[in-house]
């Protein structure tokens, strides 16, 4: 049995603060980081919606909100490996994910996608190349396109495990 999830998240950019910017789990900036309780990990925040809605879940603040408030979690690796956990106790697992990102800024160099496929490859138990990402600009058409803000949407598909006989 098979599963698809797609999740979205948007978040402004930070502009009273200097925070880095972590995009799937890596810095991409020091300076340019997005409004948020968390890290602001806007790629994380929209796979975490997207593994949630695979299995009929809720969207991530319904969750995340109480191990920020409760924890003080603001480290967005542990809301995907919080979400993971529910994927793998259901029996599933994640076959692949595409992600597209629409920001006017930054400039993501491929040494940060080879990065951020790494890293969310690692956390969702899939290679690298299972990773998909795309970016675009928008054309200064939305406040995504005009570098006020970003917005990500994430696809994946789950596969139900099954025990080898």
């Amino acid at each position: 049995m098979y599963k698809v999830g797609l999740g979205q998240d948007s978040h402004w950019f930070e502009k009273k603060k200097k925070k880095p910017l972590i995009l799937g789990g890596v810095e991409i900036s020091k300076t340019e980081g997005l409004k948020a309780n968390s890290d602001g990990d806007v790629v994380l925040h929209s796979l975490c919606n997207a593994l949630s809605s695979a299995i009929g879940g809720d969207s991530l603040g319904t969750w995340a909100d109480r191990m920020y408030y409760q924890q003080g979690v603001t480290d967005s690796k542990k809301f995907v490996k919080k979400i993971m956990g529910e994927i793998k106790n259901r029996g599933y697992a994640v076959v692949n994910t595409a992600i597209s990102i629409e920001a006017k800024k930054p400039r993501i160099d491929l040494k940060d996608f080879q990065g951020m496929k790494k890293k969310i490859g690692k956390l969702l138990g899939i290679k690298s190349t299972c990773v998909g990402i795309t970016v675009t600009s928008a054309k200064g058409i939305t406040p995504f396109g005009k570098g006020l803000a970003m917005q990500v949407f994430t696809t994946l598909l789950l596969k139900k495990r099954t025990k080898c006989k």
